[in-house]
């Protein structure tokens, strides 16, 4: 199924903001997570991009690709952003350690590559 280009748009989104996530943790631990507010900020926030173009995207396209949990990560924006007083570290760290490198590698079977990849 072909994607839409709005839909590819917040796909795109998607996967910038889980890239920057991987990074940010890259050679970190979680007690480094922890004791660094600044990494923290900027995990959740990058999470909360991708919760909020994950809700972007359009229900059929949810619907046609069902390999990417869209319900659990548009759950976890909420959480970051109503909820943010009652965030787990250690599932955020989880997310960004486990959940989110495989949601890069759906992705990008997903999108096609970028103009000028070879």
């Amino acid at each position: 199924m072909p994607l839409e280009p709005r839909d590819a748009a917040y796909l795109w989104d998607m996967l910038d903001a889980a890239e920057a996530v991987a990074v940010f943790v890259a050679g970190r631990s979680y007690q480094e997570y922890l004791a660094d507010r600044m990494l923290r900020g900027a995990v959740e926030r990058h999470l909360e991009i991708i919760g909020e173009a994950a809700n972007k995207v359009s229900q059929a396209c949810h619907e046609g690709h069902p390999q990417i949990p869209w319900r659990q990560i548009i759950a976890q924006r909420h959480v970051l952003i109503h909820d943010y007083g009652e965030v787990q570290h250690d599932l955020v760290w989880k997310v960004a350690t486990f959940h989110v490198p495989a949601l890069i590698e759906a992705l990008k079977e997903l999108l096609p590559s970028p103009p000028g990849a070879a």
